[in-house]
């Protein structure tokens, strides 16, 4: 079974070795859309060579754009009616260490499919997945409640899901092409003035 588990270090946004231009967006938006494309295809849609989209493809890896690729699996088809649950959780002391700590354990937790650590009432919030009631019950019981200086944990459950994408969405790619579209013109007018 592979994991795609975050640290502290990953988790962070990565430093931009080189300006994103509209061809490597346009490859993102593709590998997103299937990461099983073939690099003569995405060649051939990008409209560019396939050394040369290999080349940037390798550095969108390397500079850590892109951190990977998976395959992802519906839970329904293996346990059939999965259960998610959004789990709130506040600690009774912020400091450094009780979060290092919290951070840790809750990263541990297999059951725990995402860890984010919020700004606002909670502390954590935690995307859970369960085959069932009981097992919520013995993740809180046999494994939240392990971790030391929770104060309360709150829980809703997913009824349906309306909508679940893994693809960035595409404001963010218009904000960096227009960002890179005005960097562009900012050196061509440089270079023209010269």
């Amino acid at each position: 079974m592979t994991r795609v588990r975050s640290n502290d270090k990953a988790s962070k946004r990565p430093a931009r070795s080189h300006q994103l231009d509209e061809i490597d967006l346009q490859i993102l938006r593709e590998l997103q859309a299937s990461s099983k494309i073939t690099n003569a295809a995405l060649a051939q849609r990008i409209g560019i060579s396939p050394p040369a989209t290999m080349e940037r493809v390798r550095r969108l890896e390397q500079s850590g754009v892109i951190t990977g690729y998976v395959a992802l699996v519906n839970p329904d088809a293996i346990i059939g009616g999965a259960i998610t649950a959004l789990v709130y959780v506040s600690l009774g002391s912020h400091s450094k260490t009780s979060l290092e700590r919290a951070k840790e354990m809750l990263s541990r937790f297999d059951d725990v499919m995402a860890c984010w650590h919020t700004a606002g009432d909670e502390d954590f919030v935690l995307q859970v997945l369960v085959a069932d009631m009981q097992h919520y019950e013995r993740f809180v019981s046999q494994k939240l409640t392990t971790v030391p200086n929770i104060r309360t944990i709150r829980t809703a459950f997913v009824l349906s899901v309306i909508k679940q994408t893994t693809e960035l969405p595409a404001g963010l790619y218009d904000a960096d092409a227009g960002h890179a579209s005005r960097t562009s013109r900012r050196r061509s007018r440089t270079r023209s003035s010269r």
